[in-house]
């Protein structure tokens, strides 16, 4: 699927509620301070929601990196199922719309959570992700990581990604985001037709 409309992909926003990456899976990621896991289930609309306004909070003028935390886990409502796809899923659908960068962003959060497990102490990938097989990256496999230009932010979208999980935490509406969705989308569409 590609989405091809700011308002396609908002229903496919708001079809997130209710909508949770495997129950297992949400609660062994969220690690506070100390890394003990905890918390319950938080549906995708509240993730996708939470991630994006860490993101706006931390990186305000980072328009694109604020997206592709709204977007990041939307593979996991179209391939329901695909753990280990969800990222790729996600940013083939979001490239038409929202450009490469975006995209980028969103398949490389898996990524950057290998990354994390093999450089931050502390911070591994969940034993049940299976998004993240592999566990963490070898030296060489960091080392290629570090040279992409986008892993830098794809770490800060996985920190984000990875805090955005507290159950009955408001983090605002999903229209709220559609004014920012457009205007990243119509500099998307500047940008490849000068190509």
């Amino acid at each position: 699927m590609e989405l091809r409309s700011v308002g396609e992909l908002m229903d496919l926003l708001h079809a997130c509620r209710g909508v949770r990456d495997t129950p297992e899976l949400t609660r062994s990621r969220i690690r506070p301070i100390g890394g003990t896991p905890a918390g319950g289930p938080v549906d995708l609309h509240d993730h996708a929601l939470q991630t994006a306004a860490l993101l706006r909070r931390g990186h305000p003028s980072d328009k694109e990196l604020q997206v592709a935390g709204l977007v990041h886990d939307l593979g996991h409502l179209l391939r329901p199922g695909d753990d280990a796809g969800h990222a790729g899923h996600a940013a083939d659908a979001v490239r038409p719309l929202l450009g490469e960068r975006v995209s980028g962003l969103v398949q490389l959060h898996v990524t950057a959570e290998r990354y994390l497990a093999a450089t931050s102490p502390g911070h591994g990938p969940s034993p049940l992700d299976p998004s993240a097989a592999g566990g963490p990256m070898t030296p060489h496999e960091a080392a290629a990581f570090e040279n992409d230009p986008l892993a830098e932010d794809a770490v800060i979208l996985r920190q984000a990604d990875d805090a955005g999980r507290v159950p009955g935490l408001y983090a605002g509406d999903m229209e709220d985001w559609r004014t920012l969705l457009e205007l990243v989308a119509r500099r998307s569409a500047r940008l490849g037709a000068s190509d």
